[in-house]
């Protein structure tokens, strides 16, 4: 099976590690988030991968092809950002002689069974039921629990059922041709063309989709999302690999990820931390946080941060000669 994976978008939302960083490059529990995700759909079967890059595509290219050398892959520039329907289209001449694809979005991650989206013999998305629908993709259901309706970020939500962001589509011609009307008539929400309005037109043209609760999903685009998939991704893998770190006069509370190379010592590390290759932390304490490859950390107390590569970072020791009844606040 084929897979598409738009990695376009600019990331608005992580800035500013996104100036300089993708947001699929940005690293969750020791790797990248489309790493993950590329190393999910390899464990079911999916042999075929199509990524649509933009917003510094070069790095995410090198990156993957690095990663990935025999990888069966292709890269597809989107110029201009005008949606993942958009997107999918330009894509199209790498797919439209397959019978069934896979859509995936590049900053989602899915903790759990993905058998069913490649067992179902219909066409399928992944829904989850979220606070607030407003920031989401929704689906609506009938009385019977069947699929009726998707609408993309809706001021006025008719459910609560968020689109997660993998799809699975068993007629290609038929969303090709929604796309393609779409696009002919200038049908737009939020000003681009999106894909649940191609979806919402192949159901109204009769065409059925299953939709598949999902027990954990990330949407990595807000960096409190982005700390909670660290934290939770590290609390499964990091735990399996068991890693031992040795360094000079430091605490290391697990579960943590801790790159190539790295100088740490006189510090506590953990928990929940992810850490670059390379990485050089000296007289600090660290927790809850991703530290990039290169960065530089001095006497700092960090809690709940993203830090990117090559960042470098200082704070003060103070030598203190405090008498009775006194009170000192450096917050």
């Amino acid at each position: 099976m084929k897979v598409i994976i738009p990695v376009a978008g600019v990331g608005t939302r992580l800035r500013p590690h996104t100036y300089t960083q993708p947001k699929p490059l940005i690293p969750v529990a020791g790797k990248p988030i489309i790493f993950f995700i590329i190393d999910q759909l390899l464990a079911v079967g999916v042999s075929e991968f199509v990524f649509i890059i933009g917003h510094l595509g070069d790095k995410i290219e090198v990156e993957i092809t690095a990663a990935y050398p025999d990888l069966e892959k292709k890269f597809v520039v989107q110029n201009h950002r005008s949606g993942i329907a958009h997107a999918i289209w330009i894509a199209r001449e790498t797919f439209i002689n397959s019978e069934q694809i896979l859509i995936i979005l590049g900053d989602t991650i899915i903790d759990d069974n993905i058998n069913p989206f490649i067992e179902t013999p219909n066409s399928c998305f992944g829904v989850k039921k979220v606070k607030d629908p407003r920031e989401f993709g929704i689906a609506e259901f009938n009385d019977a629990g069947e699929v009726i309706s998707v609408i993309e970020k809706p001021q006025i939500p008719i459910s609560n059922m968020a689109l997660v962001g993998w799809y699975k589509i068993t007629d290609v011609k038929a969303l090709l041709q929604a796309i393609e009307y779409n696009l002919s008539n200038k049908i737009t929400t939020h000003g681009e063309y999106q894909l649940t309005d191609a979806i919402m037109r192949m159901i109204e043209n009769h065409h059925q989709f299953e939709a598949i609760p999902i027990k954990n999903w990330f949407d990595c685009g807000k960096r409190e999302i982005l700390l909670l998939t660290n934290e939770t991704l590290l609390k499964k893998y990091a735990a399996q690999e068991e890693a031992h770190y040795d360094f000079p006069n430091t605490i290391v509370i697990p579960p943590v990820s801790i790159g190539k190379d790295c100088q740490i010592k006189d510090s506590i590390i953990g928990p929940f931390v992810t850490i670059g290759n390379r990485a050089s932390i000296e007289k600090s304490i660290i927790n809850d946080s991703i530290i990039g490859d290169f960065s530089t950390i001095k006497t700092v107390i960090l809690n709940k941060s993203i830090i990117g590569s090559d960042a470098s970072i200082k704070g003060t020791n103070q030598s203190l000669n405090i008498g009775d009844n006194t009170e000192i606040d450096f917050s």
